[in-house]
């Protein structure tokens, strides 16, 4: 697989500020574009420019910024939509409509032909002017196979450059995931993209499945951000590619941690500690077995480096520790323990996690050190 290029294209701006409760300022989309362009990514969607206001003048913002990455906004099968987005400066447009039984008839109140009518029409609108095409069935997942196909068929003759798969209710799992992605390019003969949600925490997973599947883009979201359980998180896709599918996108993972962060501030959403890639937990060591495992070689129990995405490995000191934790621990304030002293001086470090309910902070450490040993030092 690793000969096979696969795309980005990062949905922070759109789906993410979709979540509930979520608003990025104009300065903070611009700043969000322009480090996801040093990340690597290949096409930004950067919001919905019918909207108008700040929205549409964040676009066109971006659009000036001199980014590498392709710049594409979000439309409705409108003309007024696709002006508007025209407007903004965008070199792509997503056209969005539903292909599912259930949306077609309770939130659309229209047939399959009208939508197979108004999505072609507006293809054919956006083609002539020289528009990159992405065309959303949403709700793909959902959708009736023959008529995806169908409607996957008549955008690619309408001039669509790709379907983007929408699992727009998180609903699906990997083995489904592959086995409708081969059936639509099979038949088809149409890139797709993956744009998956997190409901049942398969996002990622499904995104790769597709992948699998030959799927060319993936859609993602910086730290999963998105409407309700999120989305495929853009830092998990592209460290899977790269360390379980042997595909290196040439991303600057180094930065992730630092994107992730700016994006929880903005959002106002936190950044978790176990978050998968860039959780500060990812390389935090407690587990005496853990900790001396990673001691030794850290590729015993770290799956890449934390360098790689802008981490640091570290050694916590708390009920789970062991010796060798605690003497390298001490190292560390230039205290060389002996097997002896770590022995006797691990029951009491666990007894004290045990009664603060947490790891304990360096002086603390020290403290304890002195009422055994005396010789305090003073940690900074």
């Amino acid at each position: 697989m690793s000969e096979r290029k696969i795309l980005i294209v990062d949905t922070t701006l759109r789906d993410g500020e979709q979540t509930a409760g979520v608003v990025f300022a104009n300065r903070e989309k611009v700043r969000i574009a322009k480090l996801l362009d040093e990340l690597g990514v290949h096409q930004i969607e950067a919001g919905i420019a019918i909207m108008g206001g700040d929205e549409a003048e964040s676009i066109k913002a971006i659009c000036k910024s001199g980014l590498k990455a392709s710049v594409m906004g979000w439309n409705r099968p409108v003309i007024k939509d696709i002006d508007a987005s025209l407007a903004c400066g965008v070199d792509a447009l997503a056209i969005s409509i539903s292909t599912s039984d259930i949306h077609i008839k309770h939130k659309l109140h229209k047939t399959r032909e009208w939508v197979l009518e108004q999505m072609t029409s507006a293809v054919h609108y956006a083609k002539k002017e020289g528009m990159y095409i992405s065309v959303n069935a949403e709700d793909a997942s959902r959708s009736d196979m023959d008529f995806l196909i169908e409607f996957a068929k008549a955008a690619k003759e309408a001039g669509a450059n790709r379907l983007r798969y929408c699992d727009t209710v998180g609903i699906l799992e990997p083995f489904t995931t592959y086995q409708n992605i081969k059936t639509i390019i099979e038949r088809a003969q149409i890139d797709v993209e993956m744009h998956t949600h997190n409901d049942f925490g398969m996002a990622t997973a499904n995104a790769l499945a597709g992948v699998k599947a030959g799927a060319t883009h993936v859609g993602v979201t910086v730290i999963g951000l998105g409407e309700r359980a999120g989305n495929a998180a853009l830092e998990e896709v592209v460290m899977s590619l790269k360390h379980l599918y042997n595909m290196d996108l040439g991303f600057k993972t180094e930065l992730f941690t630092e994107v992730a962060e700016y994006i929880s501030r903005a959002s106002g959403r936190e950044l978790p500690a176990w978050k998968a890639i860039v959780g500060s937990n990812m390389f935090r060591h407690e587990s005496g077995i853990h900790a001396d495992g990673a001691l030794k070689n850290p590729k015993t129990y770290e799956a890449f480096l934390p360098e790689e995405v802008g981490l640091e490995r570290q050694i916590v000191i708390g009920k789970h520790s062991g010796t060798a934790s605690i003497k390298a621990k001490f190292v560390e304030f230039g205290i060389h323990l002996n097997d002896h002293q770590a022995e006797e001086i691990l029951p009491k470090i666990r007894s004290y996690t045990v009664s603060m309910k947490r790891p304990l902070f360096d002086k603390e450490l020290m403290y304890i050190y002195d009422s055994y040993f005396g010789d305090i030092k003073h940690v900074k």
